[in-house]
């Protein structure tokens, strides 16, 4: 019992090392190179969550709920780390010189489950959600009861009038304060539980360290991968298959640059 006390104390800490002037374009050029190696995980994964996205859309519209359609598509990304785990382990396993199988990846990604990483799911889920009820309240602080029933309605509502327009702008500025916290917590932190025997707490207490230390190669990363996620989204989510396994590959090789690997 006090050995298997000890050996969790060690593993809540993890030394992190500062990112050096090209690591971030190092790791998207690595994250390329695994898409390129491994194409056929990456667009599994990246088209299970295009046809995701793709669901939640016509079911809002079944649903005859076109205003949720656009806050949906917009804070979909936001679940992207998460779902990114199997892309992870796809580069690690490379890495690491490890089988490559299908059997393989996808029982490493179940066994998350069992693991911190079911945690962290919950966390991004809460903040999806978070984001989902704060543009409900903004619809109504700004819009009130002037919801149109089609989506081109609600499109043109608030793209042609002041209510709209200022729906837009406070909508986007809290969107982006929600997700650059999310960003802020995860960058890391889900490579990281992983990779490691490690609490979800002190993985995102982990990321955030990570992300105050490198600010600028941080807010570059943040910037370059929601510019991918957001031009994926444009032709219905059909780049998805291609951004995502390019995002979460870079991502894990990002998180390697600050921890490598234990031999």
């Amino acid at each position: 019992m006090g050995e298997q006390a000890a050996n969790t104390s060690v593993a809540q800490t993890v030394a992190l090392r500062k990112l050096q002037p090209g690591d971030v374009r190092e790791a998207f050029r690595l994250g390329w190179r695994d898409f390129r190696l491994y194409p056929v995980y990456g667009l599994f994964f990246g088209g299970i969550y295009a046809l995701g996205g793709l669901f939640i859309t016509y079911a809002l519209l079944w649903l005859h709920l076109p205003w949720l359609v656009i806050p949906v598509a917009i804070g979909f990304p936001l679940i992207g780390p998460f779902v990114a785990v199997g892309l992870y382990e796809v580069s690690r396993r490379h890495e690491a010189g490890e089988i490559m199988s299908w059997r393989a990846v996808l029982t490493e990604v179940f066994r998350q489950r069992e693991r911190q990483m079911s945690w962290m799911a919950f966390v991004v889920l809460f903040v999806f959600w978070v984001w989902i009820y704060q543009v409900r309240l903004l619809m109504a602080l700004f819009l009130g009861a002037r919801i149109p029933a089609s989506l081109e309605g609600f499109v043109s509502l608030v793209i042609h009038t002041p209510q709209g327009l200022a729906f837009l702008a406070v909508g986007t500025v809290v969107g982006a304060v929600i997700a650059a916290l999310l960003f802020a917590i995860t960058v890391i932190s889900m490579p990281l539980l992983l990779d490691r025997e490690i609490d979800f707490i002190s993985a995102m207490l982990h990321s955030l360290r990570f992300v105050t230390e490198n600010r600028a190669a941080a807010l570059g990363f943040g910037i370059i991968v929601a510019v991918l996620a957001l031009a994926a989204l444009l032709p219905g989510f059909l780049g998805l298959p291609v951004a995502l396994p390019f995002a979460g590959h870079a991502t894990w090789h990002l998180y390697r640059k600050v921890s490598p690997r234990e031999e």
